[in-house]
């Protein structure tokens, strides 16, 4: 069937479509403002590779599937009845398998990328192979869940002197589409098989006025993110760690001194035991446990303790709940987060004061951190930005947000950013006083 579709795009989308279709760029991020044409960009490439090329095989994917359905699949239909292909006659789309099957066998499978605790490695995709992918609101998936899919591109990619494509969409966000294309982009360091594209409301001449102006009534930060394509955006005035001084300490030394070992250990549920070897103040390892038992935890750290032959005056433990068992078996510090602040400072408690010690000594670029694991790594960048102050309590003492708010706003308990902010507990002296209101 001799069909041939000619999408129209704006400069911002060829500059996009360009890339989809060059022989070097391999990973691409479109992302931007709301309405800015980005799905609309990846359900035109899809339509246009499976009726190039007969029998090739394309992933679909967002982070919830469900969303996938209602979203992306109803843009991919628009798109279709835009250039006259036709459901029925030129494709077909299976409900129950969620696969679009087009009239030269090219595939299209809608897939859930949603990193869920029962399939971190994303087995649910088995064994399967892809000619390509377009993700979109890619910002709400995993940085692993890109990768794994990235690594499943190799599809009839010789039969058709193809390359890996793969097409990233998303709304500006301060995670790891931040870190890996918008801020390399911005600094000249994006790899060269990478582009980065920012899209706008203004360069979709489709969308309606209607639209704009409600997104004119969002609040500030969302119209910043929304409405303008802001990647810059202030998360919060009440953030106590700057973003970027967060993402920093992945590619720095923090000062040099003795080792220490911090431990948050699991208490129910999801939480994880998290296990922190400090150098001075550099985290050289990081070693967490889902589930176990006080035994296996305290054998852990004291085989730590005995291999890096540290001070047992340097060990602190999170003494609340089941961590005080492992507290008593070690005989080292233990860290009780409502304490009293050292010093009589003026914070509600030791957790609070350790909080906004570690944030001032973030913000300096004082601590670094060796990590290699990406699912850390984004979980630490996630907990440390969740860190906020809260409403001064009755006694005008400085607060932070409470761990259940955390948990509320990302999903799990800040067990990471918790190991981090133990080890400030040493940092703690008469002459700490930035924060301290009188």
């Amino acid at each position: 069937m001799g069909l041939i579709i000619e999408p129209e795009y704006t400069s911002t989308q060829g500059r996009a479509f360009a890339y989809l279709l060059d022989s070097k760029t391999n990973d691409i991020l479109f992302g931007g403002a709301a309405g800015g044409g980005k799905s609309y960009i990846g359900c035109s490439w899809l339509i246009l590779m499976c009726i190039k090329y007969p029998g090739t095989r394309w992933l679909m994917g967002r982070s919830k599937l469900d969303n996938l359905k209602k979203t992306t699949l109803n843009t991919f239909f628009e798109v279709c009845a835009k250039y006259n292909v036709r459901a029925g006659k030129l494709f077909n789309f299976n409900a129950s398998s969620n696969i679009i099957t087009f009239f030269n066998k090219s595939e299209i499978i809608l897939k859930d990328l949603f990193m869920y605790p029962s399939d971190k490695n994303f087995d649910s995709l088995g064994s399967l192979e892809i000619t390509g992918a377009f993700i979109d609101e890619a910002n709400q998936i995993t940085e692993r869940a890109k990768n794994i899919v990235s690594s499943r591109i190799r599809y009839k990619l010789d039969k058709f002197k193809l390359i890996p494509k793969i097409l990233l969409t998303c709304n500006p966000s301060k995670n790891w589409v931040y870190t890996q294309y918008y801020r390399k982009a911005k600094d000249g360091k994006l790899e060269e098989h990478k582009k980065f594209i920012q899209s706008l409301v203004d360069d979709n001449p489709y969308i309606s006025v209607h639209y704009k102006g409600q997104l004119e009534k969002l609040d500030e930060m969302s119209k910043q993110r929304l409405l303008y394509g802001n990647w810059e955006y202030n998360a919060g005035q009440d953030n106590l760690c700057n973003y970027d001084s967060i993402l920093n300490l992945f590619s720095q030394r923090g000062i040099a001194g003795d080792k220490y070992i911090t431990c948050d250990v699991a208490r129910f549920g999801a939480d994880k035991t998290v296990i922190m070897l400090w150098e001075g103040l550099h985290i050289t390892q990081i070693i967490t446990y889902d589930k176990s038992a006080i035994n296996t935890i305290v054998d852990k750290i004291r085989d730590l303790q005995s291999k890096e032959s540290i001070n047992l005056n340097n060990i602190i433990v999170d003494e609340d709940g089941v961590g005080g068992g492992c507290k008593d078996m070690l005989r080292c510090r233990g860290f009780v987060n409502n304490s009293r602040a050292i010093n009589k400072e003026n914070y509600q408690n030791l957790k609070t004061q350790c909080y906004y010690k570690l944030a001032d000594m973030i913000n300096k670029g004082q601590i670094g951190i060796t990590c290699n694991d990406a699912n850390q790594k984004n979980n630490i960048i996630e907990e440390l930005e969740q860190i906020r102050s809260k409403d001064m309590d009755k006694d005008n003492k400085l607060q932070v947000i409470q761990k259940d708010s955390i948990k509320a706003i990302i999903g799990r308990s800040p067990d990471y950013a918790d190991t981090i902010m133990m080890r400030m507990y040493y940092e703690i002296d008469q002459n700490f006083g930035k924060y301290y209101i009188q």
